[in-house]
């Protein structure tokens, strides 16, 4: 079907050079739609925008930069969503800055599905990406849309634990990334942008053909806190983007969770502050489930079951004792020796065994850490 005139004077409006999005806001609310917005008077657009930006809507948007979005529609997996329309999110609306309109690929149902945003660091540890990847299933499982931003790390595994939910029931998941949609950022994940856009969704507030600006991502931030019900930090340093969805989450009155880790550990340093700050501290994806209450519509037979971050592991345990002495913190070879007793060779082979039954993980540094 052939995009009609309004979604072309939308889009074009969206394309306007210098408009942002409270600008265009107060045109719409002062004009009532974009057609009577290009069809106003210099002199009126300018009592609310700058004489420049008058301007530029005076002139109109030529053809030609709206011809690769109205090819990009020709994909029947593509929409454009705007403002006006009833499949826009309507959590949006109740940000100071809503988009103009949204590109979608995918399941335009999700976007005004009860979610939960999962957001952490990019450098995540192998027990971050198992807390991710398992909160997300569980709470997909139990009908939540997981929203996070197709980053390294966290974001690709809360992704990840989404799409694993089978059933009539999942909520599945929406990636938010901060370049045009016919872009993939971080290129690695092109996989799982694929599966996004065919089991859930992939949105953007960018115009096709965007790159990767450093200044788009604390926006698309913004989107990924401003649908969902609340947001869960997993792993964070004190320098990580995802505090900045934390903290417009909290701006925005939805509920933060974190979740805790070792006091020793960088990547909970963030967790730590946000829950200083008094965020909902939460060890099992129940206790969110519990928290956000009234907000889930439960339609599956059965509650489903919210993992136990302790109690996962699908394998019989192998040395035991050995586990014991790992923790859950990174520890060396030496560290591990005094504490157990046994020699470097002993351990080392002990610890073969526990990695390939996936168990540990090296990391970096010649460290070990217990994922399970």
């Amino acid at each position: 079907m052939a995009p009609d005139a309004s979604l072309k004077a939308w889009l074009a409006l969206s394309l306007t050079r210098g408009l942002g999005g409270e600008s265009a806001c107060r045109l719409l609310k002062e004009f009532g739609s974009p057609e009577a917005v290009f069809a106003a008077s210099g002199g009126s657009l300018k009592t609310i925008v700058k004489a420049e930006v008058a301007a530029e809507i005076g002139k109109g948007i030529p053809d030609d930069l709206l011809a690769p979005a109205l090819a990009w529609l020709e994909d029947g997996n593509n929409r454009i969503v705007t403002l006006a329309d009833s499949d826009y999110p309507q959590a949006l609306l109740n940000i100071p800055d809503p988009p103009l309109l949204l590109y979608v690929k995918g399941r335009l149902d999700l976007l005004n599905h009860t979610a939960l945003a999962i957001v952490g660091s990019r450098n995540a540890t192998p027990q971050g990406i198992h807390n991710a990847e398992a909160f997300a299933k569980s709470l997909s499982d139990a009908g939540l849309c997981i929203i996070s931003g197709m980053a390294h790390g966290i974001d690709a595994a809360a992704h990840r634990g989404a799409l694993r939910c089978q059933g009539n029931h999942c909520g599945s998941s929406i990636g938010v990334v901060g370049t045009g949609l016919d872009k993939v950022y971080p290129a690695a994940n092109r996989d799982l942008a694929h599966a996004l856009a065919s089991q859930g969704a992939l949105i953007s507030e960018f115009p096709l053909g965007t790159p990767p600006l450093a200044a788009n991502f604390p926006r698309r931030n913004r989107l990924i806190s401003g649908m969902s019900a609340g947001c869960l930090v997993v792993e964070a340093s004190l320098q990580s983007g995802s505090l900045i969805t934390a903290r417009l989450a909290l701006e925005q009155g939805r509920d933060v969770f974190a979740i805790p880790g070792s006091i020793h550990a960088p990547q909970s340093k963030g967790c730590h502050a946000l829950l200083k700050q008094g965020a909902k501290l939460v060890e099992t994806a129940q206790d969110i489930l519990e928290e956000l209450g009234g907000l889930i519509i439960t339609t599956a037979a059965a509650p489903a079951r919210a993992p136990d971050m302790q109690g996962l592991a699908t394998t019989q345990d192998t040395n035991p004792a050995l586990l014991r002495h790992l923790g859950f913190d990174p520890v060396d070879l030496d560290t591990l020796g005094k504490r157990s007793g046994l020699t470097i060779a002993e351990l080392s082979a002990m610890l073969l065994t526990l990695e390939l039954e996936g168990r540990i993980s090296a990391l970096p540094g010649g460290l070990y850490q217990r994922i399970h």
